[in-house]
């Protein structure tokens, strides 16, 4: 498997993995615009098919934000997730930053776990943060490799 940067002949795939993947996926026009924004946005890909996805940018000066990460469901734990946000991490390390933070709907388990088991910790709860009024957990991960342990507020 190889990771390497998004290009734009790429969105329709992305946009079939974001549909699989999410109740609300991003439409092409947000794709488009977190891309030539200058986020960071990683495709992990296998002979010649992109598995999943990784976007990503700094979104304070020591803090990292993954906006988004989905893999299409063929090739689920596979990996394919942890080595993106591996990826990720070691750009956000490269640039100093000390943490990395994203949001994640409190009733989607499966990506909580995926998450903790990356070494992400719950923070606190985002009541109505999505557009349905699901709550969101905002998970943190320390980069300094300080566990950080904090009880959910």
């Amino acid at each position: 498997m190889i990771i390497r940067e998004f290009r734009l002949p790429d969105l329709k795939r992305i946009l079939e993995i974001e549909e699989m993947s999410f109740d609300d996926p991003y439409p092409p026009s947000i794709l488009k615009d977190i891309y030539n924004l200058g986020a960071g946005f990683l495709v992990a890909q296998q002979d010649n098919i992109i598995q999943g996805y990784i976007i990503f940018w700094i979104r304070f000066e020591d803090e990292g934000h993954i906006i988004s990460l989905a893999v299409d469901q063929n090739y689920r734990r596979n990996q394919v997730g942890s080595q993106l946000v591996g990826m990720a991490e070691d750009m956000f390390t490269k640039y100093g930053l000390k943490n990395i933070k994203l949001e994640v709907r409190a009733e989607n388990k499966g990506a909580r776990n995926f998450y903790q088991s990356m070494g992400f910790n719950e923070e606190k709860i985002i009541t109505a943060y999505y557009e349905d009024g699901e709550n969101a957990i905002v998970m943190n991960k320390n980069l300094n490799n300080n566990s950080i342990s904090q009880n959910m507020k």
